[in-house]
C-alpha cells in the first residue's frame, strides 16, 4: 500500500519520535484516514506532514511539512 506516500497529512496524536509513534490524519480516496506515524523527531499535535514512506498495514513514515499548500 503506497498510495499514501507523497500526501501532506496532519497529526492528531503526537508523535515521540524514534519508534514512540503518534497518529496522523491523511486525506485517501476522498476521505481523511487515520494512520500510525513515525518520524525521527518529534511532531506536535495539529502539525503538517509529509508521508515519505510505508512501513506496511497501517503504518506510515513522515517528516514536517514547511512547504505551502496552497
Amino acid at each position: 500500500m503506497t498510495d499514501e506516500v507523497g500526501k501532506l497529512g496532519h497529526v492528531v496524536t503526537r508523535i515521540r519520535g524514534g519508534e514512540k509513534p503518534g497518529e496522523v490524519t491523511i486525506p485517501i480516496r476522498g476521505a481523511h484516514e487515520v494512520y500510525l506515524a513515525f518520524s525521527e523527531a518529534p511532531i506536535e499535535r495539529a502539525e503538517p506532514v509529509l508521508v515519505v514512506g510505508s512501513r506496511g498495514g497501517r503504518c506510515l513514515d513522515v517528516v514536517p511539512w514547511t512547504g505551502l499548500t496552497n
